[in-house]
Parts: structure tokens; C-alpha cells; sequence
């Protein structure tokens, strides 16, 4: 059985503890230029036992990657040259980081150039963006294979993938933007090619032992009743091909951890990934909060402030080996040293989640 203070390995990359920090959008890298602060707001989890850090969402190299201000990019010598101080950074404080490496789809707003999606539908089924040619899902392949070839160049400790929310990856896992008959649409096999695809180039373009993990959700950006997979067998359908193409970690990204994911069973979304996969997967959603994750603003998040819970029933969980790895935000947000205080059992100490307060945010 599995307990939060264990170590974990998967390739190459040995964290020790089962706590990580969940990757969370600041936009607070000026014209995608992550500053000395970017770097401290990490190292400061890392100083305080977070077992492994994902950053916020990085854009690729690719001209449709990006859909908000502030957002770190990761391609450009100068916001390279700050990521690199961001590992320097954690590895000082004996930490462990990956970037999340991602392109925004048919979430995009902007029309120069238009959103690139599957089949130029956006997350509301309206039209939206543009249809993706050969030549451009090709190009977007190549921008993630680009950037995770960076990772392990800058130091990086692994890389993920974001196939979640609504954004490019999903887009073609999902029916509701994904409405090709080519070979990248219909049966789920086929709408998993992209991503397929995606993790093969990765996996080609990084050291064997360097690991690549893949988020995943059901829910969308603004569609939270969206569902990509309807049932245990179509999610299987889905995310075999992705693990046998090389995803070593699955990230399944849900709102309330302790939900059961379909009605045949209690495990959540990511015990069913483990089930069907055999891979080891990562839980999310309101760790140690009170109040569960919002349906506001993208930009807030939360509909409030959130008090402090335990995680009793999480660690239950851990040790019935229905997840690997538990990724924690809000609760990091308010407390750098949450980390700690979880693996000391001192969360009576730990302070409230309130999004109005910047100091959650540093």
C-alpha cells in the first residue's frame, strides 16, 4: 500500500512523496517572459516538501498556441533563459519540476490567426476557428516534440502534456469539437490519433527515461458537464493508445476527487485510467478544501473564499492503490508549506484559500 510520504519512480525521475503541485494559470509572466519571481514562487514549494511541481501551462512554439496575456511561453531565448532560472531554482531547493507544455485550441479566442481545432467548432458546438489541415496538425506535433526535446535540455525533471479542459489534444479526443471523418475522427481510436501522434514525437524526441505524463479530464472550460468518455469502455478506448504510445503518468483532472467517475463502481476518474491503462495516474480536485472547485470566472476560478479540510479519505484512497500521486493547488496557493504540514499531520495549522488575497498567489 501506498502512503503520501513514499517515494515514487516512474523512468528516470524519483520524487519523494506522493504530493504535487498542480499546474494552476497565473498569467504573470509579462509578454510570456517568466521573471526571478516566477522562479521563487516555485522554489518556495519546493523548499517546503512538495514531492514534484508542474508549472502552469507553457505555450509551444506554434503560431495558434496561444489565447491569454501574461500566459509564459515556452520557446524564445528570453523566456527560455527564465525557465532555466526557474530549474536552477527548485533543483537548489532539492525539488522536482516538469512543465506543462500546451496549445489552446479552440479555446482561443483571438482571430490573427484564427483558432486551430479539429473541425473549426468551438467549446459552446459553434463554429469557431478553422479546421486543421494535414500540414497544420503536423506542425502542432512538431511544436510539442520541439518543446519537450527544450525540457530536458534546460533540466527539466520530465514533461506533461495538457490533453484536458478543452484545449488542443482534447479538442480531438472530444465528439463535441471533434467532428472530422478523416482518420482523426469517429470511433475513439481515431479522435485519440492526434494525441497519439503527439506522444509518439515527444517520446522520439526525449531520452528514454525521461517521463511524459498526459492530463485529462471530462470537463471543459465553461462546458463542465461536458464528457469525453461516456463509459468505462469508451474511456479505454481512448487512453490505451495513449499509454502504448508512451504516456508513463496519466493526470486525470476532476473537480472533486471523491466522486465516482461512472455508475458502476466507486473509483474516481483516475482509479478508472489505472484500471483500464495499467498506467499510474495522479488525482486532483479541491485536496484539503472546503469548498469544491467553481463554475466562475475562468480568471477567479472559485466562486470564494475556501476553508481548510483534512484528507483522511484521500490518503484512504492512496493506500488502496486507486491513484499513484495526488496534485494539490488551492491548498498550495494559500500555504507554500502545505506540503509539510500534510506530511507532519499538522493541517490544523494550515491557513484558509481567500482569491481576493495576492498573497495566495506568491
Amino acid at each position: 500500500m501506498a502512503s503520501l510520504d513514499e517515494p515514487f519512480t516512474v523512468g528516470d525521475l524519483t520524487v519523494p512523496n506522493r504530493i504535487v503541485m498542480a499546474p494552476m494559470t497565473r498569467t504573470a509572466s509579462p509578454l510570456g517572459v517568466p521573471g526571478p519571481d516566477v522562479a521563487e514562487y516555485y522554489a518556495r514549494r519546493a523548499a517546503h516538501d512538495v514531492g514534484l511541481i508542474i508549472t502552469e501551462g507553457t505555450y509551444i512554439g506554434h503560431p495558434t498556441a496561444g489565447a491569454y496575456d501574461g500566459v509564459p511561453e515556452f520557446h524564445g531565448e528570453e523566456a527560455l533563459t527564465g525557465w532555466a532560472r526557474v530549474v536552477r531554482r527548485v533543483h537548489e531547493e532539492d525539488g522536482r519540476i516538469i512543465p506543462q507544455l500546451w496549445h489552446t485550441g479552440a479555446a482561443r479566442t483571438a482571430t490573427d490567426p484564427p483558432a486551430d481545432g479539429p473541425s473549426g467548432i468551438g467549446l459552446d458546438g459553434a463554429p469557431a476557428g478553422r479546421a486543421m489541415s494535414p500540414a497544420s496538425i503536423d506542425g502542432a506535433v512538431a511544436a510539442f516534440a520541439e518543446a519537450a526535446a527544450t525540457a530536458e535540455r534546460l533540466g527539466f525533471d520530465g514533461v506533461e502534456l495538457h490533453g484536458a479542459h478543452g484545449y488542443l489534444i482534447d479538442n480531438f479526443l472530444w465528439t463535441g469539437t471533434n467532428r472530422r471523418t478523416d482518420r482523426y475522427g469517429g470511433a475513439p481510436a481515431s479522435r485519440a490519433r492526434f494525441g497519439v501522434e503527439v506522444v509518439q514525437a515527444v517520446r522520439s524526441a526525449v531520452s528514454p527515461g525521461f517521463p511524459v505524463f498526459f492530463r485529462f479530464s471530462q470537463w471543459k472550460l465553461g462546458e463542465y458537464g461536458a464528457r469525453t468518455a461516456e463509459s468505462p469502455d469508451e474511456l479505454g478506448q481512448l487512453l490505451t493508445p495513449l499509454a502504448e504510445a508512451g504516456v508513463d503518468v496519466f493526470h486525470a483532472s476532476t473537480r472533486r476527487y471523491w466522486l465516482p467517475e461512472f455508475e458502476d463502481g466507486a473509483l474516481n476518474l483516475a482509479g478508472w485510467i489505472r484500471k483500464l491503462t495499467g498506467k499510474p495516474t495522479m488525482t486532483v480536485g479541491s485536496v484539503g478544501m472546503d469548498q469544491q472547485y467553481g463554475e466562475g470566472d475562468f480568471t477567479q476560478g472559485f466562486t470564494g473564499p475556501s476553508g481548510v479540510t483534512g484528507i483522511d479519505e484521500l490518503v484512504d484512497r492512496l493506500k488502496r492503490d486507486e491513484f499513484d500521486l495526488v496534485a494539490v493547488g488551492r491548498s498550495l496557493l494559500a500555504n507554500p508549506d502545505w506540503a509539510t504540514l500534510a506530511l507532519r499531520g499538522e493541517l490544523d495549522r494550515a491557513v484558509p484559500y481567500d482569491p481576493s488575497v495576492l498573497r495566495a498567489l506568491v
